[in-house]
């Protein structure tokens, strides 16, 4: 199993490229499913949950080609054959995304038989809401084996609203309203960029979708989609782990290929804790940090709100920081599981149910620690980065599942970071 080597104290100072947004690719490659025709994806980020997705659609027939390198990190999928619209569950219990081809496959091929996911380690991600739209749009769904199973000979359009906010029934129900008979209007819809990338795609498919963005999404349903070339944006979350790794190790970091519009929340609490952040132009960020940060609260929210994803990482940061900082989770129940392996490299956390209070500046020591899921991975990567001493990270698989080639990077800017085992790609 893979361990990342790290020793810190090193400022990181240079250039980083941002990758794809991992959780734009996801959906968008499930949307190839609605057309017959070619659809070629730019900017696809080389990680573990993309191979997995892959592997997901040429289980159901359909054709994937996985281009790096001299691809420039382009997908090709062909969804002209459909032969088997099952998402099997040793395919996709690895990858919480897999829910998102329920809404696609029914909508294309008026059946779907999809693995019911089970929890994560940030606590259960149920697709509840996913199946009170499908019903509304007049699908059958039945429970077997632990798969659920959807029918219809072809959905209609209605009125769904959202009993809470939600990035993947978004995604979901819009996918399966793009083909539905008339009209579908969505509220209290999630307002992520990544949703907004996934209907900019299913518009140049032919999709009529307005709204996207915000709480209020209107879809009338046509009878056919077609082929598109689509570039994927750029990664959001790797672009705030990156601000971050340069705000706590003091560094002087340069973000090219990324999208500052959608770091409003990261940005502006950074600025808060003392870091100098310039935004560069439409795709470059520049951040710069003497070390000396101070403490400010976080509460996460749906987006624009301070991003989940980006929890772990602010409280890597907060370690860091003269004062005492307040953690509110607002997004999911668990997800506190970084808290332990930080504290045992000398960080001063205390928990009560959903806000964490942090007390810095504390000096962090090298330990030997556990990964727990892609964002808290990230979270102890930051700690190492300044701990005194070699640290040794476990289980970093989950960094493979959402960062491209996390320690590359992190080397190219001066980060003491090394892998032992062997590098997935």
């Amino acid at each position: 199993m893979d361990k990342f080597v790290i020793r810190g104290g090193n400022p990181l100072l240079g250039t980083v490229r941002v990758s794809g947004a991992k959780n734009s690719a996801l959906p968008c490659m499930a949307a190839a499913i609605l057309t017959a025709e070619e659809v070629v994806l730019e900017n696809i980020p080389q990680v573990q949950d993309i191979e997995t997705e892959r592997k997901l659609l040429v289980s159901m027939g359909a054709e994937v080609e996985l281009g790096y390198g001299r691809a420039q990190h382009r997908t090709t999928v062909s969804c002209a054959v459909l032969s088997d619209p099952v998402a099997k569950y040793e395919i996709v219990k690895t990858m919480r995304a897999s829910s998102l081809v329920l809404g696609p496959l029914i909508a294309r091929t008026g059946v779907a038989r999809v693995a019911m996911p089970g929890g994560c380690a940030i606590g259960g991600r149920p697709i509840d809401l996913h199946i009170k739209g499908l019903e509304k749009m007049g699908a059958t769904i039945s429970y077997e084996h632990g798969y659920i199973e959807a029918k219809a000979e072809r959905l209609k359009g209605t009125e769904i609203l959202f009993d809470k906010i939600t990035v993947t029934g978004t995604e979901d129900l819009l996918m399966a309203a793009v083909l539905a008979e008339g009209e579908t209007v969505f509220e209290n819809c999630a307002c992520e960029p990544e949703v907004v990338d996934l209907a900019t795609m299913l518009i140049g498919m032919g999709a009529k979708i307005e709204g996207a963005g915000t709480p209020t999404i209107r879809v009338q349903g046509v009878d056919k989609l077609h082929g598109v070339r689509h570039r994927i944006n750029p990664d959001r979350i790797e672009a705030g782990t990156f601000l971050v790794a340069g705000a706590i190790t003091g560094g002087d970091l340069q973000l090219t290929n990324c999208n500052p519009e959608h770091l409003g929340a990261v940005i502006h609490k950074l600025q808060e804790c003392g870091a100098r952040i310039d935004i560069l132009g439409k795709d470059a960020i520049r951040v710069r940090s003497e070390g000396n940060l101070k403490a400010a609260d976080v509460s996460t929210q749906e987006y624009p709100g301070f991003p989940t994803d980006m929890q772990a990482q602010y409280m890597a940061l907060a370690t860091q920081a003269e004062g005492a900082s307040l953690v509110v989770e607002n997004i999911f129940e668990n997800r506190f599981m970084h808290v332990s392996e930080l504290a045992r490299m000398g960080a001063n956390i205390k928990v009560e149910g959903r806000t964490a209070t942090i007390t810095g500046k504390s000096p962090l020591s090298a330990a030997a620690v556990m990964c727990s899921d892609l964002r808290a991975s990230a979270s102890l990567v930051l700690a190492a980065l300044v701990a005194d001493g070699e640290s040794i990270l476990d289980r970093v698989y989950h960094m493979d599942r959402g960062y491209e080639h996390i320690e590359e990077k992190l080397r190219g800017v001066g980060a003491q970071i090394r892998r032992m085992g062997k590098v997935f790609g």
